[in-house]
């Protein structure tokens, strides 16, 4: 089952009013970035690739065409009986935009990101509301402990 937007609220911060929805908590653009070199995902590791910032202009990030990583303006905690989902508003995949995420697990704390695809130019003004929250109850056994935990708490990239 899936939770309200009020108790979907009591797990992120900071927090505006107006983010908070009937079935889950709107997200906003912290940052944009653009991967510059090739990751590594083998059997026994994993290896990000460097990624560079995009600076917006004039107040907005101006995208073309292709793939970004778009991180998240809010600290998200998932409690420990809940799994979290995060989908795109209605808004983005009306301009031509998805935002792909993976499941977020019991446990888990920070500032996430998603994979965002721009299939059309589009303009972004940091702060603006482009993903939504939701957590459902989920049964399981243990907690998220790997190495994305606390993910951009300090300041870093996704």
């Amino acid at each position: 089952m899936f939770e309200s937007g009020p108790t979907v609220a009591d797990h992120v911060e900071p927090l505006r009013e107006d983010q908070v929805q009937p079935n889950g908590v709107d997200l906003t653009v912290a940052g944009v970035y653009e991967q510059v070199e090739p990751g590594r995902i083998v059997r026994d590791g994993k290896r990000v690739g460097d990624r560079r910032e995009v600076d917006p202009e004039d107040g907005l990030y101006r995208l073309d065409r292709g793939a970004y990583v778009l991180r998240y303006g809010e600290r998200l905690r998932i409690p420990d009986d809940h799994i979290g989902f995060v989908y795109p508003r209605s808004t983005l995949l009306r301009n031509s935009c998805m935002l792909n995420t993976a499941v977020w697990d019991a446990g888990y704390e920070g500032r996430g990101a998603g994979l965002l695809r721009v299939g059309h130019p589009i303009e972004l003004e940091p702060g603006a509301r482009v993903a939504q929250f939701v957590l459902a109850s989920a049964d399981h056994e243990g907690r998220y402990d790997g190495t994305y935990h606390g993910e951009g708490d300090d300041g870093t990239q996704a």
